[in-house]
C-alpha cells in the first residue's frame, strides 16, 4: 500500500543546513586562498572564486533534480548507472585529458569533468542494490566476493589512470561491508595489515618476523595449554632455520635473512602439520595459527617488493616523510611542511579574513583544492578550524542516524555508502593538511574547488537525502 508523501516536507533540514553551511564556507575560503589585489569582486568569473560560484549554482539545481527524480528510479536503475560510470572510467583512459601524470579527465572546451567523482555515487547505488536483493549474507562467501567485486572494479579502473587517492577512497565501502555483516575477522585482519605495511617500513623485517613468530608460539600455548606442542613446533622451526642458515652461508649464498625465515617456517609447518593430524589431531588449532603467521610473514616480504617495485619515488617519499622516516621541506615535502607552517601560524583566533600571509604570497600548492584546510587554520585558527571540523562531525552524526532509520536494506545500505565516501574524505584530506596521512590528493567535500567534487558529493548526498525523504511512501 502506498502513501502519498511530500518530499519537501519530509527532506532533512539540519543536513540541508549543514550543506548550505559547508559549501558558503568553502567559497569564501576559495577566495580568500587565491585572492587577487587586481580582481576583488567575489563574483569575477575569470578567477576561481567566481567560477566557483557559478559550480555552486549549477549544484542548487542539480540538487533540486536529483530531489524531484522518483526514488525507485535509484533503486530501478542502480546496476545501470554504474555500468554506465564503469563505462566512462574504460572511456577516459582512452581519450581523457591528462592532468599531472594522470589521464583522469574528460575536457569539454573550459569545462573538464572527472568521472571518478561520480562513479563513488555509482558503486553506492550498486553494492545497494546487490546488498538489498533478498537481503544478502556477507558471511557467504559467494556474496562477499561479489560485493568486492563491485568496489574493486572501478578502484582498478581509477588506479590504472594513476590516480590512487581517488582509488583508496572506493576501499571505503568496507565500512559499509562491516556494518552490513561482514565477519569482523576479515575487517580486523584488514587493520593488521595496514598495521604490520607500517610496521614493515619502520622496523627490520628480520626482527619483525622473529617477533611475530614469538607471538605465535606464545598464543599456541595459551590456546592449546600444552607446553609439549609448543616447544616441539619451536624447536622444528629452529632446527629447520639452522640448516637452511649454514646451507645459504656456505653453498648458496644469495638468501637474505627473511627469506631464510620465511623458507624455514614453510618446511617446518609441514613437518609440524604432519606431526600434529597423525599424532595430536585435537590441536588443529595450532594449524590455523600457523597458517596465519605464515600469511602475515609473506605479507610482510611482500611490502617490501611492492614499496621498492611498484610505488613510484615521489610517493615513497610521501610515504617517508609521513613515517619520519625521511626529511625533505624543499622537495617533496614542502606542501605538507607549508601546510603545517600555515595552519600553525594562525594560533587560536587566525590572523583574520583575507590576512594569512602563507596563503595571500601562495606558499602553500593547491590551496583552493587539496590544501583548503590550511587557509582556515591560519585565518581562523584553532577555533575556526575546530568548528569546521565540528561541522563535519555533525553532518558524518546526523547520517548514521538517518541511515539506521530507514525501513528498506537499500537506502540503509546506500546511506552508510555516503557516510563512508564521506569520512574517509574528511580524515584523509585533514590528515595530509596536518602532515598525518601521505599526501594522496584528494578535496575536502564541499570546500575545496572543482566542479567535479563539488556535483558528485552533491549527488552522492541528494540521492540520500531523497531517499529518507520517502522513507513513509510504501506501509511495511
Amino acid at each position: 500500500m502506498k502513501r502519498s508523501v511530500n518530499i519537501w516536507t519530509g527532506i532533512d533540514k539540519t543536513t540541508i543546513l549543514l550543506f548550505l553551511m559547508l559549501i558558503t564556507i568553502g567559497w569564501f575560503n576559495i577566495y580568500a586562498a587565491v585572492y587577487n589585489e587586481e580582481h576583488k569582486a567575489i563574483l569575477d568569473l575569470s578567477q576561481r572564486y567566481g567560477k566557483q560560484f557559478i559550480w555552486i549554482i549549477a549544484t542548487m539545481i542539480l540538487a533540486v533534480c536529483v530531489m524531484v527524480i522518483d526514488s525507485k528510479f535509484y533503486v530501478f536503475f542502480g546496476w545501470i548507472i554504474y555500468a554506465g560510470l564503469i563505462f566512462l572510467l574504460c572511456l577516459v583512459l582512452v581519450v581523457g585529458r591528462e592532468i599531472n601524470g594522470a589521464r583522469s579527465w574528460f575536457e569539454f572546451g573550459p569545462v573538464s569533468v572527472q568521472p571518478s567523482e561520480f562513479a563513488k555515487f555509482g558503486t553506492a547505488l550498486a553494492l545497494a542494490s546487490y546488498l538489498s536483493v533478498k537481503r544478502q549474507n556477507l558471511t557467504d562467501f559467494k556474496v562477499f566476493l561479489i560485493a568486492i567485486a563491485i568496489i574493486l572494479l572501478p578502484a582498478l579502473l581509477t588506479a590504472v589512470q594513476p590516480d590512487l587517492g581517488s582509488t583508496a577512497v572506493f576501499f571505503a565501502f568496507i565500512i559499509v561491508l562491516f556494518r552490513e555483516g561482514m565477519s569482523s575477522y576479515i575487517f580486523i585482519s584488514g587493520v593488521l595489515m595496514v598495521s604490520l605495511f607500517l610496521l614493515s617500513l619502520l622496523v627490520n623485517n628480520t626482527y619483525l618476523s622473529l617477533v611475530l613468530i614469538s607471538i605465535a608460539f606464545l598464543l599456541s600455548w595459551i590456546a592449546s595449554r600444552r607446553w609439549k606442542l609448543s616447544i616441539t613446533g619451536l624447536g622444528i622451526l629452529i632446527l629447520a632455520t639452522g640448516c637452511i642458515y649454514l646451507l645459504n652461508r656456505f653453498l648458496i649464498k644469495t638468501f637474505s635473512n627473511e627469506i631464510v625465515i620465511l623458507i624455514a617456517l614453510i618446511l617446518s609447518g609441514i613437518v609440524y602439520a604432519y606431526y600434529i593430524f597423525f599424532y595430536n589431531r585435537k590441536a588443529v588449532g595450532l594449524v590455523i595459527l600457523y597458517l596465519f603467521l605464515l600469511g602475515s610473514v609473506l605479507y610482510m616480504n611482500s611490502v617490501d617488493y611492492t614499496y621498492h617495485k611498484v610505488l613510484k619515488p615521489h610517493q615513497k617519499e610521501r610515504v617517508e616523510i609521513m613515517l619520519g622516516l625521511k626529511s625533505d621541506p624543499h622537495g617533496t615535502g614542502y606542501n605538507v611542511n607549508q601546510s603545517i607552517i600555515s595552519i600553525g601560524s594562525g594560533g587560536f583566533m587566525g590572523k583574520g579574513y583575507l590576512q594569512g600571509t602563507q596563503t595571500k604570497f601562495k606558499f602553500v600548492p593547491a590551496q583552493s583544492t587539496d590544501f583548503i584546510f590550511c587557509t582556515i587554520g591560519e585565518e581562523w585558527g584553532f577555533l575556526g578550524s575546530t568548528v569546521v571540523i565540528g561541522l563535519y562531525l555533525v553532518l558524518l552524526l546526523r547520517l548514521i542516524f538517518l541511515a539506521e532509520r530507514q525501513r528498506s536494506v537499500f537506502s540503509r545500505v546506500y546511506g552508510y555508502g555516503v557516510i563512508s565516501i564521506l569520512f574517509i574524505h574528511f580524515f584523509v584530506n585533514i590528515g595530509m593538511a596536518i602532515g598525518l596521512v601521505p599526501v594522496i590528493g584528494i578535496p575536502l567535500p564541499f570546500l575545496s574547488y572543482g566542479g567535479s567534487s563539488l556535483w558528485g558529493f552533491t549527488i552522492l548526498l541528494f540521492i540520500f537525502l531523497r531517499l529518507d525523504a520517502s522513507r513513509a511512501e510504501y506501509l511495511v
